[in-house]
C-alpha cells in the first residue's frame, strides 16, 4: 500500500520508486460445499468462482481450482479422501486440480501467490481451522483473500471483518451441530436405530413413522427399527456368550473357542473374533433400547471414534424392539467385564475350562435348571450346581487331569 504522504516532487522515475515483485502473480481458487446431498455442487461451486473471480487483476485468471465436497468441519487432511469418479459424477463445469489438503502440499512448488475463496468459511468453519490454512500459506508468501471482504481501509478494518467472519462462520458450526444433535436425539427416543444393526437383528423401514416435512432438500433417509434377524440362532448364541460372560465370567478367547467349536448352533459370517464378541456383549441395544451416542466418531482423528461415558448416552424412555437380555442381565455382563480388565481373580467354571482345554477340550452348556446346569465336556455329560462351588470344580479337574 502506497503511503499517503507522498514526496514533495515527482520521484516516480527512479528505479527503487515501486516494489518489483520477485515472482509473477500466481492465482487459484479455493471452494467448497458441504455435501453433494445438502448442495448442489454444479451450482455452488460455479458461484463460488464468479465471486472469488471479482478479486482477480484485470486480464488475470485462475491458475488452478481447489475445491472440496466435503464438511467443513473436518481438518484439511480429512477432507478430499473421496474417489475421482464421485467428483466426475457431480458433473461440474468448473476444473478441479485437488482439494484444499492438496492446495497445501502444492501451493509452494506451484509458484501460488495468492488463493482467493467467496469468504472463510469455505476454508472451513472451524476457525482454528481457517486460522492454520492462513498462517501455512502465509509461511510461504501466500496470501489468502476473501471476496466478501471490503477493498482499501486500513488494515486493523479488514481484519477485523475477516475474523467477524470467521467468528460467525463457527458459531453457525455449533448451532449446526446442537441442532443435527438434537435431531439425532430425538431419532432415539422415537426407537429409531442408527448405524449398523446388532448381528442378532435387522432393520427395516417403520411404515408407521412419519413422512418427511414436504419441500426438504436432499434425499430423505426412511426411519428404521430393529427387529429379530430372520435366523433364530442369532438370538440363541447372543444371549449365550452374554451368559458366558455374565454367568461364567469367560474371557474373549474361551468364549470365541465355544462359539467355533458349534457353528451349527451359533452361525457367523466369516467367523467369530474379539471385536465382535466384546462389541455384542458391550451393546446395549441387546436389551430392547435404543441407544445413541455411545461414540464420538469427530475426534480429529480420521477413522477413530472415541468411547463416550455411559452418562452421555441417549436411551429411548421405553423398549424399542424384542431383547436378547435384560437390563439387569446387561449391567452384570458389563461388571463382569470390568472385572476382568481390572485383572479379578478367575471363577470356578473359568478353572475348569482352562483345565478342559489343556486336553483339547471345549466345555459347552446343554441344559439349565433353577439351580443346576448340565455341561458337554469333549464327549462326556456333566451336572454341576448353578453356580459351580470350588470343591465341585476341583474335582472335574482332577478327573480331566487324571483322565487317560
Amino acid at each position: 500500500m502506497d503511503s499517503l504522504f507522498g514526496p514533495p516532487i515527482d520521484l516516480a522515475g527512479l528505479p527503487n520508486f515501486a516494489r518489483v515483485e520477485s515472482r509473477p502473480r500466481r492465482t487459484v481458487f479455493c471452494g467448497r460445499v458441504s455435501t453433494k446431498d445438502q448442495q448442489n455442487p454444479s451450482s455452488s461451486i460455479p458461484r463460488q468462482v464468479s465471486l472469488a473471480a471479482q478479486r482477480l487483476k484485470d486480464g488475470e485468471e485462475f491458475a488452478g481450482h481447489f475445491w472440496d465436497v466435503e464438511s467443513g468441519m473436518l481438518p484439511p487432511e480429512s477432507r478430499g479422501l473421496g474417489p475421482q469418479e464421485m467428483y466426475d459424477a457431480l458433473h461440474v463445469k468448473t476444473p478441479r486440480d485437488g482439494g484444499l489438503q492438496d492446495l497445501l502440499d502444492r501451493a509452494e512448488l506451484l509458484g501460488v501467490t495468492h488463493v482467493l475463496a467467496e469468504r472463510s468459511d469455505r476454508v472451513a468453519r472451524a476457525m482454528l481451522t481457517s486460522l492454520t490454512v492462513e498462517h501455512e500459506l502465509q509461511k510461504i508468501g501466500v496470501e489468502v483473500v476473501y471476496a466478501n471482504e471490503p477493498i482499501g481501509g486500513t488494515e486493523s478494518g479488514r481484519l477485523r471483518t475477516r475474523r467477524y467472519g470467521q467468528v460467525e462462520a463457527e458459531l453457525f458450526r455449533t448451532a449446526m451441530l446442537e441442532m443435527s444433535m438434537g435431531g439425532q436425539v430425538q431419532h432415539a427416543i422415537n426407537g429409531w436405530n442408527h448405524g449398523i444393526p446388532p448381528y442378532p437383528y435387522i432393520a427395516v423401514v417403520d411404515k408407521d413413522a412419519p413422512p418427511p416435512a414436504p419441500g426438504r432438500f436432499g434425499e430423505a433417509r426412511p426411519k428404521k427399527k430393529l427387529v429379530p434377524h430372520a435366523d433364530p440362532r442369532r438370538f440363541d448364541a447372543s444371549r449365550e456368550l452374554c451368559r458366558l460372560r455374565r454367568e461364567e465370567h469367560l474371557k474373549a478367547a474361551d468364549i470365541i473357542a465355544i462359539l467355533s467349536a458349534d457353528r451349527s448352533r451359533y452361525p457367523i459370517e466369516g467367523r467369530w473374533t474379539h471385536n465382535r464378541v466384546e462389541g455384542l456383549i458391550a451393546n446395549p441395544k441387546l436389551t430392547g433400547y435404543q441407544v445413541y451416542n455411545r461414540k464420538a466418531s469427530r475426534t480429529g482423528r480420521p477413522g477413530f471414534s472415541r468411547w463416550n461415558p455411559i452418562s452421555q448416552w441417549v436411551w429411548s424412555p421405553r423398549p424399542a424392539h424384542d431383547a436378547v437380555v435384560s437390563l439387569e442381565e446387561w449391567k452384570a455382563a458389563q461388571e463382569v467385564t470390568a472385572g476382568l480388565r481390572a485383572n479379578a481373580p478367575d471363577g470356578p467354571l473359568l478353572r475348569i475350562r482352562a483345565a478342559a482345554g489343556r486336553r483339547g477340550l471345549t466345555v459347552t452348556v446343554v441344559e439349565k435348571t433353577g439351580s443346576h446346569t448340565r455341561y458337554r465336556i469333549g464327549g462326556r455329560l456333566v451336572v454341576m450346581p448353578d453356580p459351580v462351588p470350588d470343591a465341585v470344580a476341583q474335582q472335574v479337574i482332577e478327573e480331566l487331569e487324571n483322565a487317560a
